[in-house]
């Protein structure tokens, strides 16, 4: 549509000042949500359970959508064309169910035994006296989430490069040190401020971009006259093989897996409020998905040849057609809403991580037996959130794949592992700690050897997913039920205490699992 237009973006003094007023307001959040988040590791970790239903559903929604959404599926939507919507189909389905039956259960349980993080939801469902099953979490959490994060990092270094003219590695190191300022400062609850804020950046910029590109190209009937010129199965969305069709929808099986998406349930002020978190979470979910995609149509009908985008990378296509088409300003608030994804993103992943360090293996496996004042653990906290960002980093630094694949390994190792289990601790009985802890290393194993070891286009999820739900029922069914269950899933009912707060003492049964 217009061949030969540059695609050298020069760094317009207006556009870095809009993006720089949104820094400010981030780091803004995070000064004045220290104050509470320095309270304890609860308030630090889920915001002591006192979330609003929107902040909820929107922190939930773009938490889960990252550097992913905005680089990754606009890109393949230029690519592939309409046929990527699959790709997000699972992800918005599986994210409303969620929504309106797992998080209740979830809400209630964390509640009754004061669950901070999500191996604190493990412990007392299983009674981990010996800490096995937290140990197992941990390794997996802290695993994925590094190269989840620095996935994030190296889309912002992306998103630098092709908007303000840095090299991806500057790049990727300003966003960790943007990241960096305001999750250790406020925690939780800045996070999902933060969160909130951008969830309406994303949706503003998503919606703005592919109209003003549509419009300007004569309307959506000559973008996709053109996309029809260049190649018939852009504009068809079944134009995909059953099997890339299949993992597509597969990615959703990741959803109930990721630890920053479900930690949100656990920190609305009430579960009944949850039903108005699906409605507004589906909402946006569907808005900013089809704000990807037509990105990527519209995009490839101004630019077919992948070479006059940046480095011939499709996932520099949105900040490169925003710039194109948007004045200054407006720019701007678009290369902030792509930093809104990353960092919606990478800070939850990093309070997850940190929790599982601190929390999980620090206060409830090393100082089990004693009590750790809270202001240490909140400091220790802030401080392994440091570490993990150097980790992260690094990790980004030294990254050679895109960022559209580097999320998705990530996604399905979490997704293989935590998902199927957690579901079947939430609605099967006789799930046994023997069995989770079966099912959470299978579904990692099977990620990992389905993506370096088999040679197929095939979403390496699905089969780990089936994988770590099979081993959990096959062992849970080999070893002995646990005991006083009743208790627990009455709790995820009504959301009090029957026995107590705190981890369930194991029963004989549990102890005896292997």
């Amino acid at each position: 549509m217009q061949e030969g237009v540059t695609t050298q973006v020069v760094a317009d003094p207006f556009a870095v000042a809009a993006f720089l007023a949104y820094l400010g307001v981030i780091v803004a959040i995070g000064v004045l949500s220290a104050r509470f988040s320095s309270a304890g590791v609860s308030e630090f970790f889920v915001g002591g359970r006192k979330m609003n239903r929107f902040v909820v559903a929107l922190s939930a929604v773009v938490s889960g959508r990252s550097a992913w959404l905005l680089l990754g599926v606009t890109g393949m939507a230029y690519s592939m064309g309409a046929a990527a919507v699959w790709a997000v189909t699972g992800y918005i389905t599986v994210e409303l169910f969620l929504f309106l039956f797992y998080a209740r259960r979830l809400r209630h349980f964390s509640e009754a035994y004061d669950c901070v993080t999500v191996p604190d939801f493990f412990a007392a469902r299983f009674g981990d006296r010996d800490g096995r099953l937290r140990t197992v979490l941990i390794l997996i959490i802290l695993v994925f989430l590094v190269g989840y994060v620095s996935a994030q990092f190296v889309g912002g270094g992306k998103a630098f490069a092709a908007s303000f003219g840095l090299s991806v590695a500057g790049g990727t190191v300003l966003t960790a040190l943007i990241v960096l300022a305001y999750t250790t400062l406020g925690g939780f609850l800045a996070v999902s401020l933060s969160d909130t804020l951008q969830a309406f950046i994303m949706i503003v910029a998503l919606v703005v971009v592919p109209a003003v590109a549509i419009l300007d190209g004569g309307g959506l009937a000559a973008v996709l006259s053109e996309l029809r010129t260049l190649d018939p199965t852009l504009i068809d969305p079944l134009a995909v093989s059953l099997g890339v069709g299949l993992g597509f929808l597969g990615i959703g099986l990741g959803s109930p897996g990721n630890p920053h998406i479900i930690v949100r349930y656990m920190s609305i002020a009430d579960a009944d409020q949850l039903r108005t978190s699906a409605v507004v979470g589906t909402i946006w979910n569907v808005v900013m998905a089809w704000g990807a995609l037509f990105i990527g149509l519209a995009g490839r009908a101004y630019f077919p040849d992948v070479n006059l985008l940046p480095g011939a990378d499709t996932e520099q296509l949105y900040p490169l057609l925003a710039a194109q088409h948007l004045h200054p300003v407006a720019f701007g608030i678009v290369v902030a809403s792509i930093f809104a994804a990353i960092i919606s993103t990478a800070d939850s992943q990093l309070l997850v991580a940190a929790s599982s360090v601190v929390r999980d293996f620090y206060e409830k496996i090393l100082n089990r037996d004693r009590v750790v004042p809270q202001k240490r653990l909140v400091l220790y906290s802030r401080v392994v959130v440091v570490l993990l960002v150097l980790a992260a980093l690094l990790v980004g630094l030294k990254a050679q794949a895109l960022v559209f694949w580097l999320v998705l390994v990530n996604w399905a190792g979490l997704g293989a592992s935590f998902g199927p289990t957690s579901i079947l601790a939430l609605y099967w009985r006789r799930a046994t700690r023997a069995g989770v802890i079966a099912g959470l290393i299978s579904g990692t194993l099977v990620t990992l050897f389905w993506e370096f070891g088999v040679d197929t286009q095939f979403y390496e999820l699905i089969p780990a997913f089936a994988a770590g739900l099979l081993a959990t029922v096959v062992v849970s069914w080999l070893t002995q039920p646990p005991g006083e269950v009743g208790q627990m899933f009455a709790a995820m009912k009504i959301g009090r205490p029957v026995l107590g707060t705190g981890d369930i003492a194991p029963t004989k049964a549990q102890d005896d699992n292997p």
